[in-house]
C-alpha cells in the first residue's frame, strides 16, 4: 500500500530558489510506486499552496513560486490534529489531505530552524530530518560552535556581536588576525558571506552581513581545505567518505560558485586524504552530529588546516541539488539517490514513533 507524502519547499528566505530545485530533484527521484506525492509550495510571502510540476516551469533561471505565481494554486494550511495528520484547503471545498509523512526541503530560516519542524509536531505529522531543538541549534553559528566548543570539538576561532552593539576593530584586532569572514549567524548557502582581507574592507562586510540577520559572527580566516561529510542516522549515525570542494575563481564556496558559476568549484569525491585523515573526519562529523542532537540526516562542513580538522558548521537540510554534495557523497558510499531518500523516510518514521510512543496509539 502506498504512503502519502507531503514534499514541503519554498519557504520565504533567500534560499528560497534551492529549495524548489531540491524539492524537484527528489521529486524526481522518489519511488512513485511506493508514494503519493503531495507538492506543498510555500511562497515568498510565507503562503501554503497544493501545487503540482508547473510550479518549476515557467522559469528562464532558479525557480521561484512568487506570490503571483502562487495565486493559481489552492491555498492549504496544516491542521493542528495528530488524528488528521494532514492539511485543510482554504477555498471553497475545505477538502482535508491526509498525510503519513512529510519531507520538508526547506532551506534556511522558516523552514530549516525548527519553526517548520515545530509546527509538523504539533500536528503530529512524522517528517524527515532534525527536530525543532537541533535544527534552531545548528542553524544559529554562533550557539552550535559555542556548544562543539564546550565539548571540545576544534572550531575556528571566532567573535559574535549583535545588531545592537558597535563592532570595535580594536577588539576584534585584540582576538583574530586578517583575513576574516563576517557571516549573518543564522543563514545557509553561504549567503551575506564576506571574506575581509584588509580592515578597510571590515565595515561594509558588516553591513552587508546585518542586511540577513540581527547577530553575526566574524571568524579567523585560514588557508584550509573545504571538507565535507554527510551523516545520516538517529541513535547510531554512520558518515559516508569524505568528499572536499575546491572553489575555482572564487575566494572560497560563495553562493554565486555553488549556484550561479557552473565551473565555480570542483567537487572532489572522495576526497584526497590519507587514511588516518578519512577516519579522523568521519569520526568528528558524527562526534560533533551526536553533540548537536541531530537526527536523520546532516551534512557536518569540515576545514582541514594545517593538519588540523575543525568543524565549520552542521547543516540539517542540505542541498539535494544534482550537484550537491550531500546526495553524491553518499552515492560514492554506495547508497543511490532513490535509496537514500527511502532510508531517509524510515529514519523519520522510526524517530516519529518513538517521540509519540508515550501520548499517541502508534
Amino acid at each position: 500500500m502506498k504512503e502519502t507524502l507531503a514534499l514541503i519547499f519554498g519557504g520565504k528566505s533567500c534560499e528560497h530558489e534551492i529549495s524548489l530545485i531540491s524539492a524537484k530533484n527528489i521529486h524526481a527521484s522518489l519511488d512513485k510506486n511506493k508514494y503519493d506525492v503531495i507538492l506543498i509550495g510555500i511562497d515568498k510571502s510565507g503562503g501554503w499552496h497544493i501545487c503540482d510540476e508547473s510550479v518549476w516551469e515557467d522559469s528562464q533561471d532558479l525557480p521561484s513560486l512568487s506570490k503571483e505565481k502562487a495565486e493559481r494554486y489552492p491555498a492549504v494550511a496544516v491542521i493542528p490534529d495528530t488524528k488528521t495528520r494532514g492539511f485543510i484547503s482554504l477555498g471553497d471545498s475545505k477538502q482535508i489531505v491526509s498525510v503519513d509523512i512529510a519531507f520538508p526541503i526547506t532551506h534556511g530560516p522558516f523552514g530549516e530552524d525548527g519553526t517548520l519542524q515545530g509546527l509538523l509536531r504539533m500536528a503530529g505529522i512524522p517528517y524527515v530530518g532534525a527536530d525543532l531543538l537541533s535544527s534552531s541549534i545548528c542553524m544559529d553559528k554562533s550557539v552550535s560552535k559555542k556548544l562543539l566548543e564546550a565539548n571540545s570539538i576544534p572550531v575556528l576561532p571566532f567573535m559574535e556581536f549583535r545588531n545592537s552593539e558597535e563592532v570595535s576593530r580594536k577588539r576584534i584586532e585584540s582576538h583574530l588576525k586578517l583575513p576574516l569572514f563576517v557571516k549573518p549567524s543564522n543563514l545557509g548557502s553561504s549567503v551575506g558571506i564576506s571574506k575581509v582581507k584588509s580592515w578597510e574592507e571590515l565595515e561594509e562586510a558588516v553591513k552587508n552581513a546585518f542586511k540577513f540577520d540581527s547577530k553575526i559572527i566574524i571568524e579567523q580566516g585560514a588557508e584550509v581545505r573545504e571538507i565535507e561529510c554527510a551523516v545520516i542516522g538517529n541513535s547510531y549515525p554512520e558518515s559516508s567518505v569524505p568528499g572536499e570542494i575546491i572553489p575555482i575563481n572564487h575566494e572560497f564556496y560563495s553562493y554565486k560558485a555553488k549556484y550561479e558559476d557552473p565551473n565555480g568549484a570542483d567537487l572532489i569525491i572522495p576526497a584526497k586524504l590519507y587514511p588516518d585523515q578519512v577516519d579522523v573526519a568521519k569520526r568528528l562529523a558524527i562526534s560533533a552530529y551526536k553533540i548537536l542532537n541531530v537526527s536523520g540526516f546532516a551534512r557536518v562542513d569540515l576545514f582541514l588546516c594545517r593538519g588540523n580538522f575543525f568543524v565549520n558548521e552542521v547543516n540539517t537540510l542540505p542541498g539535494f541539488t544534482s550537484i550537491s554534495m550531500f546526495p553524491k557523497l553518499w552515492e560514492y558510499s554506495g547508497i543511490k539517490y532513490n535509496e537514500l531518500l527511502d532510508k531517509l523516510i524510515k529514519l523519520a518514521k522510526e524517530k516519529h514513533k518513538l517521540d509519540f510512543a508515550l501520548f499517541l496509539d502508534l
